[in-house]
């Protein structure tokens, strides 16, 4: 592990001058940290896109990470419902949305003279369906953390050494993650995804997904919190129903990143 995160700082050395593409969770977080250590808060810029898809609470924390890193932070407006091709909700959703960010983000980088643009690629992530990574090549965006072969646990670790706040956060992904695919995304449906969310989380729960399919919210929880749910689930029930849910459900499988990917596996078999 000591020396993956060695050669990621040599590798973010090498770069001379970075902007990273920021969201405030556990990958970016450390990335953004390391790139200031090895390059200097002068030569860092962090860069947060705010759209329909990113939770106000995750820019508000964003925003208090960039603070305690000591990094310039720019926020742009972005509009994922507007970009063509990604409210259908195909399996290549991903790519349309970082297409569009990074879009956005490479004319900042020549206007403000950086070489270059970072996000928290890792390498669990190659393991996984992430069309998102043809888009930052196309852009000549690299993942310093992948290049590295740095893995989630390693870069919880690390953070835990660097003392981020960040190194138990619980994993985030965009709120459409959470919506079947084939299902068209829109307002109306973010909005009662992050509202249910925020409220399971009051409630307790550490690491949580209320995926959408059509009008039946199926929740994920780990294991350790599905008593939780089964304890205040008539509370559950009338809240989640009253946000638009028509059904409210409990996947005994529990949290699992990226359980919708599983109905595109068993299609290509």
């Amino acid at each position: 592990m000591e020396e993956k995160y060695e050669q990621l700082r040599e590798i973010l050395k090498d770069m001379e001058n970075v902007v990273v593409a920021f969201s405030g969770g556990v990958d970016s977080t450390f990335l953004l940290k390391v790139a200031v250590d090895v390059l200097g808060a002068d030569k860092v810029l962090a860069i947060t896109a705010d759209s329909e898809t990113y939770p106000t609470s995750e820019l508000e924390e964003a925003k208090e990470l960039a603070e305690l890193i000591g990094v310039p932070h720019q926020i742009i407006e972005t509009s994922e419902l507007n970009i063509p091709g990604y409210i259908e909700n195909d399996q290549n959703r991903c790519y349309f949305c970082k297409n569009g960010l990074f879009e956005q983000i490479v004319p900042i980088v020549r206007q403000k003279g950086f070489k270059n643009v970072v996000y928290g690629l890792i390498a669990d992530d190659m393991s996984e369906h992430r069309p998102g990574v043809r888009a930052a090549q196309e852009h000549g965006v690299r993942g310093p953390l992948q290049e590295a072969n740095l893995y989630k646990e390693e870069i919880r670790e690390l953070s835990k050494q660097l003392n981020l706040p960040t190194w138990e956060k619980p994993s985030f992904a965009c709120l459409s993650s959470r919506i079947a695919y084939g299902e068209k995304i829109t307002q109306e449906k973010l909005t009662k995804i992050e509202r249910s969310e925020a409220y399971l989380k009051k409630l307790g729960v550490r690491q949580v997904r209320v995926r959408t399919h059509q009008e039946i919210a199926r929740i994920e929880v780990e294991p350790q919190d599905m008593q939780l749910i089964l304890t205040h689930h008539n509370d559950i029930i009338a809240n989640l129903q009253s946000f638009g849910y028509k059904f409210v459900t409990l996947d005994l499988l529990g949290y699992m990143s990226g359980s919708m990917n599983k109905v595109l596996t068993t299609s290509h078999n």
